[in-house]
């Protein structure tokens, strides 16, 4: 087992992000806990807090993973709701979303990821963006690994299904021009695992 855990409460985005690594090698812990997020619009900075506060729980190498979803054309609040979508009530009240936007024509969103692993000493932050279109229902099958319920209602680009609607290979193979936070990690963390286990057991 790697020296790595992934801290989050929930496990839909745990089961989701553990076959990326799988499919890399890299076989990852799970730490099942909810972590006090800053009161800030700011995925970096909640994503940065939230891992050395889970360092700081379980002393060892931990990486964390926040995400904030924009509305570009948000009623009177372009870029609604941010960082604060868990907060506001937007992922679990897509009814509510779908009312909001119901005459809004541009309905262009995207998702945004932040990454971070902390090993008690140094701090990384990693990035990813997934863009696409806010559909006018709810559509899809109700998914174990579906990181939030805005899966149902999120049309990624260059795609004509939800998130929801696509099976593990449509989701896996889409060509939506997509970054991917987990995957730069990955690619980071192959490159430095010696360093990092060597610094583990000094």
């Amino acid at each position: 087992m790697e020296n790595l855990t992934y801290v989050t409460g929930n496990y839909g985005k745990y089961i989701s992000i553990k076959e990326q690594f799988e499919r890399n090698d890299i076989y990852i812990n799970y730490y099942n806990i909810d972590i006090k997020e800053p009161n800030v619009n700011d995925i970096s900075i909640i994503s940065r807090e939230k891992a050395r506060c889970a360092f700081d729980m379980i002393n060892k190498p931990v990486f964390v993973v926040d995400s904030g979803f924009y509305i570009e054309n948000y009623p009177d609040s372009p870029g609604f709701p941010g960082a604060f979508v868990k907060r506001s009530g937007v992922s679990s009240n897509i009814d509510d979303l779908l009312k909001t936007m119901k005459y809004v024509e541009n309905r262009d969103c995207y998702f945004m990821d932040c990454l971070t692993f902390y090993d008690g000493e140094e701090l990384h932050q990693f990035y990813g963006v997934s863009k696409g279109t806010l559909s006018t229902k709810k559509r899809g099958n109700k998914l174990k690994k579906a990181k939030s319920d805005l899966w149902y209602v999120f049309i990624p680009y260059n795609c004509t299904k939800t998130l929801a609607e696509m099976n593990d290979f449509e989701r896996l193979t889409r060509e939506d021009e997509r970054t991917s936070a987990a995957e730069a990690f990955i690619e980071w963390y192959k490159s430095n695992k010696l360093d990092i286990k060597r610094k583990i057991k000094s």
